[in-house]
């Protein structure tokens, strides 16, 4: 196909989908409006499945396939950003030297830690009753782990992150999500299907299926990121060219 051919199909495609995306947009409900049909079914099913926080009832349950598609693009994203940052034949890696912590800075850190990691928990925990949910959570958790490296130093990092088993953990849970859709299918429903036991409402108990996607999202999540950190930070501390002197 000549260039100018391909030009034209794409200024062909690009105008059908301007047109579909214009008529999509006049036809929405106005901002602000009292009335709108897809909120008010999302909290109509929400409700009806025992799920109080409405965003995981969609997130988990209404268009759970959805979600598993975007938690499959984060775990190829780190096993992506893994292999591209493995050492290269010309680098090796060097012992990180202790580094000073200002005594405000190492208090402030080791008090937030143990805050940081609860509150982590709590949001995966609680996904399926107030805000919060396994993405978010996930996230803090991540990220509150690594205020070890703020606290103390990288070597204080590296003892409270068994890498080999986050690994693992990042696999199984992106696994275990594409497996509970087969409990819908077991139930003689559609993949993903809510089908089991949808508890009370407003307990942890409650929201069937949500509660156990959600716990999946928030290790797979909490497990990817700090497994993505923990090879950018590498290469920023230990990983250095082959002769390079060290600093």
């Amino acid at each position: 196909m000549s260039h100018s051919a391909r030009r034209r199909l794409f200024l062909l495609g690009a105008a059908v989908l301007a047109v579909a995306l214009a008529v999509t947009v006049t036809q929405l409900p106005q901002f602000g409006a009292l009335v709108h049909p897809y909120g008010d079914r999302a909290v109509a099913a929400g409700l009806g499945h025992r799920t109080a926080n409405i965003v995981s009832a969609v997130n988990f349950d209404q268009r759970a396939f959805d979600t598993l598609g975007e938690e499959s693009i984060l775990f190829a994203s780190v096993l992506g950003a893994t292999l591209l940052l493995r050492p290269a034949r010309d680098e090796h890696r060097r012992r990180p030297a202790p580094e000073p912590v200002l005594p405000t800075t190492r208090l402030f850190g080791a008090t937030l830690l143990p805050v940081a990691l609860l509150t982590g928990g709590y949001l995966v925990a609680h996904g399926q009753l107030s805000p919060g949910g396994g993405f978010q959570g996930g996230v803090v958790l991540a990220t509150g782990l690594h205020l070890a490296y703020v606290a103390a130093d990288y070597r204080a990092l590296r003892r409270i992150r068994p890498l080999t088993v986050l690994d693992v953990a990042d696999a199984v849970a992106a696994g275990s999500y594409a497996a509970l859709g087969l409990v819908g299918l077991a139930a003689g429903a559609s993949y993903l299907a809510n089908t089991l036991a949808l508890g009370t409402f407003n307990q942890l108990s409650s929201g069937g299926l949500v509660p156990v996607i959600n716990a999946a999202v928030g290790i797979e999540v909490g497990s990817g990121v700090i497994v993505l950190l923990a090879h950018f930070l590498d290469q920023a501390v230990e990983v250095v060219p082959t002769g390079a002197e060290a600093r």
